[in-house]
């Protein structure tokens, strides 16, 4: 009983870091209609960058979470206009186009880690880092807690910020209908930049926080690109309240795989509930997708 239960608890807590990045990953698709092939080298980074600032500075990398916000908020904003003009072309398939030119960046990102820091594995120590916390009968390490906390609280703001302000209205707007948003006077090229910043900010900020829980390298992109890839799929491509339970879904279902099965069986799980869902509802498990 006691394993189930921290098996339950870890697979929360996986689940609730994971909705940080597939939230703006399912956003940047609803919007721009770009399957971001760079998700995973946001995040890594963002670990990067985190664990440079707590080297310089010496402060705790809590710290430095609004201002890494707002620094890849600012790299999202510069990079959109390339990614705009690639797939804004009328004689290519801007979906395809997306994923070519992201891919490419995924490529430079990850080439520039290994050209500084080589294949060196780097960590973030935090003040929380060896604390735990008691929950009922089991025990919760206080980093991973404090990151499933971090992704509810940034998911409830976003939602908020989605579904209660003008500019929310105007992303959901030209999410549903580009056209006709455009019609209606709405700058579809800026609020693609707008939300492509937004999402570059929130996916490096949690960079810092997965640097803080585990082994930062330059490969580490790859894995963190396939699990906002199945979140996406699992909540309905485009759908961005699906990515909440899509996320907890794939968090409780790695757990259990790797406490019940065994690790090196995750992935191959992760395939095989991304297929079944595809086939019984391409919509995604809540039926709400494009």
């Amino acid at each position: 009983m006691e394993l189930l239960f921290q098996t339950v608890i870890d697979g929360l807590l996986i689940g609730g870091l994971i909705i940080v990045v597939g939230i703006g990953f399912s956003l940047c698709f609803g919007v721009m209609h770009i399957v971001d092939f760079a998700v995973g080298e946001w995040v890594m980074l963002g670990a990067y960058l985190g664990y440079l600032l707590v080297a310089y500075f010496g402060y705790d990398p809590m710290v430095f979470l609004p201002l890494i916000f707002l620094i890849f908020c600012g790299l999202g904003w510069l990079i959109y206009p390339l990614i705009y003009r690639a797939v804004s072309g009328k004689r290519h398939n801007p979906v395809i186009m997306g994923l070519v030119f992201t891919f490419g960046l995924s490529i430079i990102a990850k080439g520039g880690a290994l050209s500084i820091w080589g294949h060196h594995i780097k960590s973030i120590t935090t003040w929380l880092s060896g604390k735990s916390i008691m929950l009922g009968i089991g025990t919760v390490p206080a980093l991973r807690f404090s990151g499933f906390v971090f992704g509810i609280l940034v998911t409830i703001i976003f939602m908020i910020f989605l579904y209660k302000t003008r500019a929310g209205i105007i992303i959901r707007a030209t999410a549903q209908d580009r056209d006709t948003a455009s019609l209606m006077g709405v700058d579809v090229r800026r609020t693609g930049a707008f939300v492509y910043s937004l999402y570059a900010g929130i996916t490096g900020m949690s960079g810092v926080l997965i640097g803080s829980l585990f082994s930062i390298h330059a490969a580490m992109g790859a894995k963190y690109t396939t699990l906002a890839f199945f979140v996406v799929v699992l909540a309905g491509m485009g759908y961005v309240p699906g990515v909440i339970i899509a996320a907890l879904v794939l968090g409780l279902l790695q757990s259990f795989v790797g406490v019940y099965v065994g690790g090196r069986y995750t992935l191959a799980a992760l395939f095989i509930v991304m297929y079944g869902v595809l086939l019984i509802t391409p919509k995604g498990i809540l039926r709400r997708g494009i």
